[in-house]
């Protein structure tokens, strides 16, 4: 796949110089035929095509590179388990779970169904049990294996750019987890005179933060029992792609625009405007660079600023041009990943999209977030998602409905790190 996937990434550069040729010569003023403005069109339209091609090679690689990982730690740990006094391994916890997926609490092995609930109460198999309920099918086995959950949360991370940079820790437990911050950059040091004491002003003084748990839970998942049913069907990996998508399109919405009152902060709302557009409809050149010395040198230093904004945003940005040459001839601030895991960058600088944000240069609208993420946003995930199988309630039309759920928050924690462009009301 690596191959194929630089054998695109090498096609759409030559696609990309092209398009190019064909700018230039348009710029300094050469007739076109019908021929060459249809050429042109197609260029552009390969280069489109080209991307979306890449970022689904990239997205396939990484998830099976994780998926493949995940397997082979199942394996290997199998192996080590070989023994009959060895203990349960991750790879007996999982073919219980998908068990039980498929099956219920009920109708599936005794020493399956021991682990599941061993799981469940954090208990060692073998020690003394609670009663779970056993004869419920809605009750018990709701802690998934780290590989099911693995599956989850990187399909989440491929849905939108809201986390892509930011600082991501994870907790054990959902208790309010309180978040220091500092602001210091009003203090400067000083010249001390000889024999005199320094002072006391200019104490380092800390703020705090509450990161909390919010519950985000996909909505009922339907699966046939035809489908259970079938030992062909890898159960685990479809309910894992269909929780992760609903989980992250929720997620990625409040942890890009969230208000932070009965919701996580969004990097979006905590942020502060860094320029103003002159006008309501349009970016310049100009507007750019400023945007991006709104930020103080410090963050542009660490090598970790970057640019988000929606996909329309970057159509847009893809036809702003430097000002060498005057007249708009210089060269797209936008450019084109020529090496296999790159992002595209604008004006040299990673560019991220995340359809969350704003879509439209009109009137208002905060286009584009750029600056140090890492500094600017912090995402709390609590470790450990949860699944409920639903299996009387859809009876009727032989399905089983599947919830997942997942605790999380989010907040800004340097609002100078990430400046918006907002447009001209």
């Amino acid at each position: 796949m690596a191959t194929a996937l630089q054998d695109l990434i090498d096609k759409r550069a030559g696609v990309w110089a092209t398009a190019q040729d064909y700018d230039k010569r348009k710029k300094a003023g050469d007739e076109f035929s019908a021929e060459d403005e249809a050429g042109w069109t197609r260029a552009l339209d390969d280069v489109d095509k080209l991307g979306t091609e890449i970022e689904n090679m990239q997205r396939s690689a990484a998830l099976d590179s994780k998926f493949s990982e995940i397997d082979e730690n199942a394996r290997r740990q199998a192996a080590d388990a070989a023994t009959p006094d060895a203990q349960p391994t991750d790879n007996d916890y999982r073919s219980a779970f998908d068990s039980y997926m498929r099956h219920g609490m009920t109708d599936i092995a005794p020493e399956q169904r021991q682990l599941l609930q061993a799981q469940f109460r954090n208990l060692a198999p073998g020690a003394e049990q609670r009663a779970l309920g056993t004869t419920s099918g809605s009750v018990g086995g709701y802690t998934v294996p780290e590989g099911f959950w693995a599956k989850v949360t990187e399909t989440m991370k491929y849905y939108g750019g809201a986390t892509v940079g930011a600082e991501e820790i994870a907790t054990t437990a959902g208790n309010p987890l309180p978040w220091p911050t500092n602001d210091d950059t009003a203090n400067v040091g000083y010249i001390l005179g000889e024999n005199t004491a320094a002072s006391n002003e200019g104490d380092i003084a800390f703020g705090q933060k509450n990161l909390g748990a919010y519950t985000f839970v996909s909505g009922p998942g339907l699966v046939s029992l035809q489908l259970l049913q079938d030992s062909g069907i890898d159960i685990e990996s479809f309910v894992a792609r269909k929780m992760g998508e609903r989980l992250g399109r929720i997620e990625n919405t409040r942890f890009t625009t969230g208000t932070g009152s009965s919701q996580p902060q969004g990097y979006v709302y905590g942020a502060s405007t860094g320029k103003t557009t002159a006008s309501a409809t349009a970016i310049t050149y100009d507007e750019i660079i400023d945007l991006e010395h709104s930020v103080d040198a410090a963050y542009r230093a660490s090598g970790r600023c970057a640019y988000k904004c929606h996909d329309l945003i970057v159509a847009y940005l893809r036809k702003i041009r430097d000002d060498a040459g005057g007249a708009g001839v210089g060269r797209p601030l936008w450019q084109p990943s020529v090496q296999a895991g790159t992002p595209d960058t604008f004006n040299g600088y990673p560019l991220v999209i995340n359809n969350d944000m704003d879509s439209a240069v009109t009137a208002t609208k905060k286009t584009i977030a750029f600056g140090d993420h890492q500094a600017h946003f912090v995402v709390r995930r609590v470790a450990g998602g949860q699944l409920m199988r639903l299996a009387e309630r859809y009876a009727e039309y032989l399905q089983v409905g599947f919830i997942a759920y997942e605790r999380a928050d989010s907040l800004v924690q340097d609002a100078s790190a990430v400046k918006l462009l907002v447009q001209h009301s």
